[in-house]
């Protein structure tokens, strides 16, 4: 097991260097700042190493970020309930159809501005209130929760064939004796009947071969990875939940992209080559 570095919240890392180890207290901010390549950088060097240099320098349309903000505030709510009100606001309903109600709407955002939070709409708190509740409605979601873990905790190895820095930051992991280790990550999905799917698009199976990497390379053991599952879309008036294991054939794939990839940052550091022009290929139903 390598270093454990229970960093308080209050510590302030102004630099973007971290020891390899686990890290119990790192904020998501501090985590996005390593240079430590994770795995969403992996999935721009699989489409185009140039894009992994343009996203650092790349301006961001805040008023634009609504999906990842309530994707965001969904993992705060199941994973670290005691912090949500330090990173969200609700914004009260505000009657946008009189002059008084838009410049109530207009005073609030100045005001919370200062605060530094997210701000969600109140039917969006309301969804995620629902969505969380049918998430521990589930049995092996409450088993879940309930053994003893560790949620957002951040691993930090350096990867022995490659010699690169890696970083990965499991929603949450268990070591229950009786399930024994498990990482489990919270996704939020829209239309769950469509997640096999969401699982190549989003490239799930990449980010299941990296976690459990870095997990063994900490722990020194092998874990078992699970993603809970939460629709967005509303079923018969419920947000479904389901708890998945992708097969192994699955695994394998997502293990041999996730070393392609990491082989290809290593060459385009190692050479700083970061110029290049992705092939766009005609699509088998454009052929005739």
């Amino acid at each position: 097991m390598s270093a454990l570095h229970a960093v308080s919240p209050f510590d302030f890392i102004d630099n973007s260097d971290f020891d390899d180890g686990l890290y119990l207290h790192l904020t998501n901010e501090q985590y996005h700042k390593a240079e430590a390549i994770s795995k969403s950088g992996l999935d721009l060097i699989a489409g185009n190493p140039s894009t992994y240099q343009w996203q650092k320098d790349a301006p961001v349309d805040t008023e634009k970020l609504d999906a990842l903000d309530v994707g965001t505030a969904l993992h705060c709510a199941m994973l670290e309930p005691e912090e949500f009100s330090d990173r969200f606001i609700i914004m009260p309903d505000f009657n946008l159809r009189s002059n008084d109600g838009k410049a109530s709407r207009d005073s609030f955002m100045v005001e919370v501005q200062a605060e530094n939070k997210i701000v969600l709409a109140s039917e969006v708190d309301r969804q995620l209130k629902l969505m969380r509740d049918s998430a521990y409605a589930h049995p092996m979601v409450r088993r879940l929760m309930a053994a003893p873990g560790q949620n957002e905790a951040s691993i930090f190895w350096t990867d022995k064939e490659t010699g690169q820095q890696c970083r990965v930051r499991p929603d949450r992991h268990i070591t229950d004796s009786d399930l024994g280790p498990v990482i489990i990550d919270v996704k939020k999905c829209a239309d769950i009947s469509r997640l096999e799917r969401h699982v190549e698009d989003y490239r799930y199976h990449v980010q299941h071969a990296m976690y459990c990497d870095g997990y063994k390379a900490h722990f020194g053991e092998e874990p078992t990875f699970l993603f809970l599952v939460i629709d967005s879309t509303i079923s018969a008036g419920r947000y479904r939940v389901d708890v998945v294991e992708l097969e192994d054939l699955w695994v394998n794939d997502g293990y041999d992209l996730y070393r392609r990839d990491l082989t290809t940052y290593a060459q385009c550091k190692q050479n700083n080559d970061w110029l290049h022009i992705r092939e766009l290929k005609r699509p088998r139903w454009a052929n005739k």
